[in-house]
């Protein structure tokens, strides 16, 4: 959809002709939602956007300004309307000799701005700016410790001047340090704070780095482990904050002794370790490599291997860079949710832009072959010479499907088709086609498209689950393409969704709202989502909605030949929830189980009963089928990993092999490389360039790669 909103834009005059042929009868892929009974918003897992996100946030406020929606016929007029902050993020840390765990509910203040404003001189993306804030907040928490003890002096060092250094202050600077290490400033909490100021100003400044520098870090990193980590040891949130200082004085130190502030490469020339190796290797303690800040960082990217738990592999530069994102380039605020579902926020408004444009779309198009030519005329260049699409349904009078439903002046997504605009659609619909799931091969025809006659350039936006069974021309032939999809894996998700009678604070839930990870697995991420109700039309409207998602244990390729494996999946996913809410929830929201009982089945809304009617206590977990789960196991729904060592295999939608043919996905070598919606927009935004030289690669933010 990036691709497709920066190709048609006005300035290119309609230039470009572009059509968009989707899998079934919806946008959004991954990203998808529907609205199933009582119009709820039934989603593939919960969707949120991060702050960091600036390239997608500048392409959904530049899609509603144009869609310039009316506000008194429609709530969601603007991206304001669409995106509201979310500032507290939750991380659950299990007790040692019981069943309890501990709630971390962290407050991140707003940041001045909106992602997707103009970002300024100042690149925040840049190493240097990174080092810079992390010496910042480091010595606010340096400083919270010592408040903490009774100290409230100030801090001896002044605040960290900006602009270049001369040549003069810059031996000062190396003077100073030289001074602290031999002197032993670095026992004192003053000295820590002092350190911290001289390595912020050294980064604040650009300029040549000290050559003791590192020295520096190395000494203040051992001071630190040897005093705070006794300090600290009992309290629940120094300890906290004493991980956090571990772990940022190792990535400081890390990026030094890597080189990558002048490696090419940055942070993709550590790309071969795991994250966790990495800090180990740059000295940070077990304590802090086993916290649940690390491991928060490894559940939100899903990165267990074959959705294994005892596997936890991603790539250092990635988590590295990933993390240093999240906490020092977002603005307005840390976590953004949604309104509403996903498809009703983000694909719906895209599509109705396009449509204006004068975008087609061809639903009901499941692509099957890219196809090269045979052979090559002398002289001629690679490239794609036809696509062959099954048809799954055809649109009766062989119109445009309308795919879009009105729900109280809000367009959405539904979670079925609607039958009635298809061909044969009451028997379609009598037999269960499931036009989404790879297993379900039926078609009513197929079309071949062949360059010169139907197209000259091809976006190929697929999951890359998808590439083995459409590219295999290109796999044959390439042995990059052959190598990229050898090496890049995806891994099985599940979700599930709860619409409750009572809310969660009289459930036992003492937090604000907000998102929370690192809980017991599986289903260790959840997110409080009630702020949808009002958006659902229910009979009795539930006074909470809680998302939970987590990875499935599966092998990387799902077993094409199985037809009931989809359903067989769903079933598991199902037993897990039924398991999980029986005997974990209960130490999240302890009103909500009965004692010896498990979860209070009861709480769950049912959108077929009478809104007015309270079913009477029970522990008959029947009532989980009126809720929403899923299995995302579908080639297209697998989440994309970035494993140690693979990143190298990623190709670019910049590469030219093919004179016709760019690839989109979060898949690809984008600058982000990471399964999220940022690096999706930010390759859809590449393959737009590859095609049309627009929009310009500096206007790509944080495209960072050579």
């Amino acid at each position: 959809m990036a691709a497709a909103f920066e190709l048609s834009r006005p300035q290119h005059r309609g230039r470009y002709e572009v059509t968009v042929y989707q899998l079934g009868w919806r946008l959004g892929g991954k990203g998808a939602s529907g609205r199933g009974p009582a119009n709820r918003i039934e989603e593939h897992g919960f969707h949120v956007w991060l702050g960091f996100y600036e390239n997608a946030f500048r392409m959904m406020r530049e899609c509603y300004a144009e869609l310039a929606r009316d506000r008194r016929k429609c709530r969601v007029a603007d991206w304001r309307d669409a995106f509201v902050p979310a500032p507290f993020i939750g991380m659950a840390d299990p007790v040692e000799g019981n069943n309890a765990v501990d709630t971390l509910l962290l407050y991140f203040p707003p940041i001045e701005g909106f992602p997707g404003d103009s970002i300024g001189e100042n690149n925040p993306f840049s190493i240097n700016s990174y080092m810079a804030r992390m010496a910042s907040v480091l010595r606010s928490m340096m400083t919270g410790v010592r408040i903490e003890h009774g100290t409230r002096s100030e801090s001896p060092f002044p605040p960290s001047s900006t602009g270049a250094q001369s040549t003069e202050q810059r031996e000062q600077l190396a003077q100073r340090i030289a001074r602290m290490l031999r002197l032993g400033a670095l026992a004192t909490m003053a000295g820590f704070i002092e350190a911290l100021g001289v390595i912020q100003t050294v980064f604040t400044a650009p300029a040549v780095l000290p050559a003791n520098l590192v020295q520096l870090l190395e000494a203040l990193a051992s001071a630190a482990r040897s005093q705070l980590e006794r300090l600290v040891r009992g309290d629940r949130d120094l300890t906290l904050l004493w991980h956090s200082v571990d772990l940022g004085l190792t990535c400081m130190l890390g990026i030094l002794r890597g080189g990558l502030m002048t490696d090419p490469r940055g942070f993709d020339a550590i790309n071969d370790y795991d994250f966790r190796e990495w800090l180990r290797l740059n000295g940070a303690s077990e304590g802090s490599i086993n916290s649940p800040i690390v491991r928060c960082a490894y559940d939100i990217a899903f990165a267990y291997e074959d959705g294994d738990y005892q596997k936890p592999r991603h790539g250092a530069g990635v988590g590295l860079r990933g993390s240093l994102r999240l906490l020092f380039t977002y603005r307005g605020a840390i976590v953004w949710k949604m309104t509403a579902g996903m498809g009703d926020i983000v694909f719906a408004p895209l599509y109705e832009v396009l449509k204006k444009r004068g975008v087609i779309f061809k639903f009901f198009h499941r692509l099957e072959q890219v196809k090269l030519p045979k052979q090559h005329s002398a002289g001629e260049r690679s490239h794609v010479e036809a696509l062959v699409f099954d048809v799954q349904a055809e649109v009766k009078g062989g119109g445009e499907y309308q795919p879009l439903i009105d729900v109280d002046g809000l367009p959405c997504w539904p979670s079925t088709p609607d039958y009635s605009q298809l061909v044969n659609g009451a028997r379609l619909e009598r037999e269960h086609w499931k036009f989404e799931s790879h297993w379900d091969r039926r078609s009513s025809g197929t079309k071949t498209l062949r360059v010169g006659a139907d197209f000259d350039a091809v976006v190929l936006g697929v999951g890359v689950g998808v590439l083995p069974h459409v590219c295999r021309d290109l796999i044959r032939r390439n042995s990059r393409w052959r190598d990229m999809v050898a090496h890049l894996k995806t891994v099985e998700t599940q979700a599930f969704q709860l619409w409750m009678r009572e809310d969660l604070e009289s459930l036992g839930w003492e937090h604000p709202p907000g998102a929370l990870t690192g809980f017991v697995q599986p289903f260790e991420s959840w997110f409080d989502m009630g702020h949808l109700a009002r958006e659902e039309k229910w009979r009795r409207p539930p006074k909470s909605i809680v998302y939970f998602c987590s990875t499935i244990p599966s092998a990387d390729a799902p077993p094409l030949n199985e037809a009931n494996y989809p359903s067989r999946r769903a079933e598991e996913v199902k037993a897990q929830a039924i398991r999980y809410l029986d005997q974990n929830i209960g130490s999240l929201w302890p009103n909500a189980v009965r004692e010896g009982n498990g979860f209070r089945w009861d709480l769950l809304i049912d959108p077929r009963e009478d809104g007015n009617s309270v079913p009477p206590p029970s522990s008959d977990h029947s009532r989980f089928d009126s809720q929403f789960w899923i299995a995302n196991v579908d080639p297209t729904e697998r989440y994309s990993l970035s494993l140690p060592g693979t990143q190298r295999y990623r190709i670019s939608p910049l590469d030219n092999t093919y004179d016709n043919l760019t690839i989109a996905g979060d898949w690809t070598a984008c600058g982000l490389d990471s399964g999220c919606v940022e690096a999706a927009v930010m390759s859809g935004r590449l393959a737009a360039h590859a095609i049309s030289s627009f929009p310009p690669l500096e206007e790509i933010v944080g495209y960072d790669h050579p």
